[in-house]
C-alpha cells in the first residue's frame, strides 16, 4: 500500500479507492453529524416529557398527565393508514414505544453506542411518523392542503437515512463511546449491539 503525501497536489490514480478510507475531518465531520441529530431525538424525548413549552405547553407535558401520541395522531387526516393512527393515538403502549424510542435514539446516537439498533428503531420510527403524515398526499381528507412539500423525500427520510449511514461508518468511534461500546463480552457475542 502506498502512502499518499498531503502536501502537495496527487493524481486521481494514486488516492485510496472509494471505501478504503475515512479522513480525520470525515471522521469528525459524521461525529457532529451524529451528535446533532442524537440531540434532536433527545430534545424531542425531553419537550414531550416536561413540556418545555416549544412543542409541548408544560399543561400536556407527559409528567402531567399529557399523552405524547393523542395530539398527534388524533389529528391524522390523510392516507391510508389515518385509522390506524387514530385508534392507537394516547394508547400506553404507543405513548411508551414512542417515548423509549426517542430517548434510546438520542441516547445511542449522542453516545456513540449501539448504532446498528439506533439505526433500525430510528429508521422504523420514521417510516411510521412518515406514513402518519403521508406525503404523498396533496390534500387532507377535507379537502385542504396537506402541507406536504415533497412526496418522496422529506426529513422522516432523511433522519433514517442519516442513522443507517452513521452505523454504517462506525461514527460512534469519534467523540463517542463507540469503540468501548464495541469491547463490551456482551456486544462482542451479539455484534448486531454495535
Amino acid at each position: 500500500m502506498t502512502t499518499i503525501d498531503r502536501t502537495r497536489t496527487t493524481h486521481l490514480d494514486e488516492l485510496p479507492a472509494p471505501g478504503s478510507m475515512l479522513t480525520t475531518g470525515a471522521a469528525r465531520a459524521l461525529a457532529v453529524l451524529r451528535i446533532s441529530t442524537g440531540l434532536v431525538f433527545l430534545w424531542a424525548f425531553l419537550d414531550k416529557t416536561f413540556g418545555l413549552g416549544y412543542a409541548t405547553p408544560s399543561a400536556r407535558a407527559w409528567i402531567n398527565g399529557g399523552s405524547p401520541t393523542k395530539g398527534f395522531l388524533s389529528s391524522v387526516d390523510v392516507g391510508p393508514l389515518d385509522g390506524f393512527f387514530h385508534a392507537i393515538a394516547g394508547d400506553a403502549w404507543a405513548d411508551w414505544g414512542f417515548m423509549l424510542g426517542l430517548l434510546g435514539i438520542g441516547l445511542a446516537l449522542v453516545l456513540g453506542i449501539g448504532m446498528r439498533l439506533a439505526a433500525g428503531a430510528a429508521t422504523a420510527m420514521m417510516a411510521l411518523m412518515w406514513a402518519a403524515e403521508w406525503p404523498l398526499a396533496q390534500h387532507t381528507a377535507a379537502g385542504k392542503p396537506s402541507g406536504s412539500t415533497n412526496p418522496l423525500v422529506d426529513y422522516h427520510v432523511i433522519y433514517a437515512i442519516v442513522a443507517v449511514v452513521l452505523a454504517l461508518t462506525y461514527a460512534g468511534h469519534t467523540w463517542g463511546l463507540g469503540r468501548r461500546w464495541a469491547r463490551l463480552p456482551f456486544v462482542q457475542k451479539n455484534r448486531w449491539l454495535i
